[in-house]
């Protein structure tokens, strides 16, 4: 954030909310399949009877709701979830790896950091999304067997787990959203009409991280979440002052609550913050100028903003009701508390960023496994793209004869060798699949 590290003017060390976050997730690669043979009392030669490897842990984004910050991944910013265990002999199978399960405030919007895709809005406490994808285990060699090859002496690798960039924003889950200047009043408001406590001072900038209280209205069972957002300035939409850090703290909330100083006391007009406001709102979001609003006219308490208020209201008339409250002096507060529940009640959802699903565990896109591309990058360079044929190369053991065999069976089954001929592949070409470089002809291929 722009203020982490500036100097308050009383020598404090701004605090910096954690609303932001880019880790790497690398999901667990799958276990080998084993290789083994049976060599029992009574059939030294036996056969196949190696068991398959387990499958790698995927790494899951989970919304939980008593969490308010993504401290979490200050510091550590790499996690990777647990790979399979390798299969063994007599047809065991290797363990499954532990999925691993990254906790974020509920309100979380998960991002591919590559991509800018978003993957997922986790707005409910225990919705979450699958963001990679463990690796399959390898295949144990009892599913190479058959009629005529009777003691198949190789097994599959384990395929690597999936690996991704990611990058989280917390936008905050508030109904109602306190949006003014700096000394406007707004933190000594919300500690007045909820048991919120932010920090209260007499210089800008006293509220440096948004603060959530819980409204209580009078007379019913009801309450409501209201946050008080850092002080905006003209300009906040483009980074001046604290605003571009906070703004979009506002884009979820359903009802908004300006703040405006009625006393002038610091050098601008109540209709000039108010108009400012409404740009700086506009220019970042136009949809957000056009939330359901209430305008409290603070300080009334003030033989300056009484002698303002008539004229305020004249020049707002039609747009929003005016409220004339003082937070310090308790003028006032139960008129709004109440006002803003009547206001909620008809005011639309929250805004989402991805559609909601249906389930709470959301998969990743599904892909066309049969289909393959072929390029001819340079002189002798050849590449081969598929998510089948891809898989499949990644977990050969290019060491093992008789699996770098059933991979030429599989290139011919799959119709590549057939391509590549008639596309000019030459003897001693490289072919590259995925991570998998072959040097076509040496290994049988062609």
């Amino acid at each position: 954030m722009r203020v982490n590290g500036a100097q308050r003017s009383t020598g404090e060390t701004w605090r910096q909310m954690y609303d932001r976050a880019a880790i790497q997730v690398t999901a667990g690669a799958g276990g080998n399949g084993s290789a083994s043979l049976r060599h029992e009392k009574n059939a030294p030669k036996g056969g196949p009877d190696g068991g398959d490897g387990g499958r790698g842990g995927s790494v899951y984004v989970e919304a939980v709701g008593n969490l308010n910050t993504l401290h979490t991944f200050r510091y550590k910013r790499v996690f990777k979830a647990q790979p399979g265990g390798a299969g063994l002999k007599q047809k065991q199978h290797g363990k499954a790896g532990e999925d691993l399960v990254l906790q974020v405030p509920a309100g979380t919007v998960v991002y591919d950091a590559e991509t800018a895709e978003t993957l997922a809005d986790l707005t409910d406490h225990g919705e979450r999304v699958m963001v990679v994808r463990g690796g399959r285990g390898g295949l144990g060699n009892t599913h190479f067997r058959t009629s005529t090859y009777q003691t198949p002496r190789f097994a599959e690798r384990g395929e690597p787990g999936q690996e991704r960039r990611l990058r989280f924003e917390l936008k905050l889950l508030a109904d109602v959203a306190l949006v003014g200047f700096p000394n406007a009043g707004k933190s000594t408001l919300l500690s007045t009409i909820s048991a919120a406590t932010p920090k209260i001072g007499n210089y800008p900038f006293t509220t440096l991280e948004p603060v959530l209280g819980v409204v209580a209205v009078p007379g019913t069972e009801d309450s409501y979440v209201v946050a008080d957002i850092p002080g905006l300035v003209e300009g906040a939409h483009e980074g001046v002052g604290l605003g571009d850090e906070f703004l979009r703290h506002i884009e979820r909330t359903r009802v908004l609550l300006y703040v405006v100083d009625g006393s002038g006391q610091e050098g601008r007009t109540a209709v000039e913050d108010y108009q400012t406001l409404r740009r700086e709102l506009a220019a970042y979001q136009p949809e957000m100028a056009q939330k359901p609003a209430l305008i409290a006219f603070n300080k009334i308490d003030m033989p300056e903003a009484q002698e303002n208020l008539e004229a305020f209201r004249s020049v707002v008339v039609g747009e929003s009701t005016v409220l004339a409250v003082s937070g310090a002096a308790r003028i006032g507060l139960e008129m709004i508390v109440l006002k803003l529940a009547e206001m909620l009640e008809s005011a639309p959802p929250p805004a989402r960023f991805a559609p909601k699903q249906e389930e709470t565990v959301l998969h990743p896109h599904a892909v066309d496994n049969s289909r393959y591309a072929i390029n001819h990058e340079a002189d002798g360079m050849w590449q081969v793209t598929g998510p089948t044929i891809e898989r499949i190369a990644v977990m050969t053991d290019m060491a093992n004869d008789e699996a770098v065999r059933r991979l030429e069976r599989e290139l011919n089954r799959l119709g590549i060798t057939r391509d590549l001929e008639a596309a000019g592949i030459a003897y001693g070409d490289v072919l590259q699949i995925g991570a998998v470089e072959i040097d076509w002809g040496e290994a049988d291929l062609d």
